[in-house]
């Protein structure tokens, strides 16, 4: 198992975790993670983009000009794409993007990011990250006496006052054990891990 130290705010050492090889030990699967990163922004989209072909366009009854006689190209509608105001051929239409992936694919992706992490030294464990009220001032100064101004803090439990203190800090971005995902591990420079985040995330990926 690899072992890593744990801080307090200050960024003191106060003591060390084992970390479970099976969930931060194993060779990272880039092929895993870049396919759960597709899905979630896939997921994402809105899908709400919309275009009118020549059915839906107002106007356009009346043919422009006659069929024979004035030595012009055939139309029969001011509505047809080639025209201004007219619809669009094969235009965005609302759809859905997303789409699911095998569960074992979800598992493997999220370990190989905690463990590419581990890898690169970017995992940071704190006792705790309790704060005494809300302040972005003392979030600020727990995050670079961390050195950690860019991450991902993954908390345990409700934290109220660390959230709303960490909100406005541009670079961070707090998260639950329970709503932690492969593109936010891997969109920030650092993870930091409360002590208690790492037992639960042990527990669930098991």
């Amino acid at each position: 198992m690899a072992k890593t130290d744990i801080y307090d705010l200050n960024g003191n050492v106060t003591g060390s975790i084992e970390l479970s090889d099976a969930i931060f030990g194993i060779e990272p699967n880039k092929h895993a993670i870049a396919a759960v990163i597709r899905n979630q922004l896939a997921n994402r989209r809105q899908g709400t983009s919309c275009t009118k072909t020549r059915s839906e366009t107002r106007g356009g009854g009346k043919r422009p000009w006659r069929q024979k006689g004035t030595g012009r190209a055939r139309h029969g509608s001011t509505r047809s794409a080639q025209y201004v105001g007219g619809g669009t051929i094969f235009g965005p239409k609302p759809r859905d993007y997303s789409y699911t992936l095998p569960r074992k694919i979800r598992k493997l992706a999220m370990k190989s990011a905690l463990s590419e992490k581990l890898s690169e030294n970017k995992i940071i464990v704190v006792d705790n990250f309790d704060l005494d009220g809300i302040k972005t001032k003392a979030a600020v100064e727990a995050l670079k006496a961390l050195k950690a101004e860019n991450a991902l803090v993954v908390l345990d439990g409700e934290n109220k006052n660390a959230v709303l203190s960490m909100r406005n800090i541009p670079a961070v971005k707090s998260s639950g054990v329970n709503t932690i995902n492969v593109f936010d591990i891997m969109k920030y420079d650092n993870l930091l891990v409360t002590k208690a985040a790492v037992e639960k995330i042990e527990e669930v990926y098991a």
